[in-house]
């Protein structure tokens, strides 16, 4: 009997990043109501490991699940998709 185990992977923006070696996302999806039929917005925020304090907000970044490194936090950093670029 072979474990495959599954990666849960995850995409969102950047919208928290004044602790440190954390960050705040908040994942978007959309959603069909049963009813109406309609598409619905649902935005879920989660909490990652950043150890390198790399990700600013309004980044684009993919998660991965992972063991807890606290209470609130088991995603942690993968890769960052976009920075924001800002005009001085």
């Amino acid at each position: 009997m072979s474990k495959n185990k599954v990666e849960r992977v995850l995409t969102g923006k950047v919208v928290n990043n004044g602790r440190d070696k954390t960050i705040a996302i908040m994942i978007e999806s959309k959603v069909r109501h049963p009813i109406y039929k309609k598409y619905i917005k649902r935005s879920t925020k989660i909490h990652a490991h950043d150890e390198k304090n790399e990700c600013g907000v309004g980044d684009i970044v993919r998660v991965v699940e992972v063991k807890p490194f606290s209470k609130t936090k088991c995603w942690a950093l993968l890769e960052v998709l976009e920075k924001l670029v800002t005009v001085d």
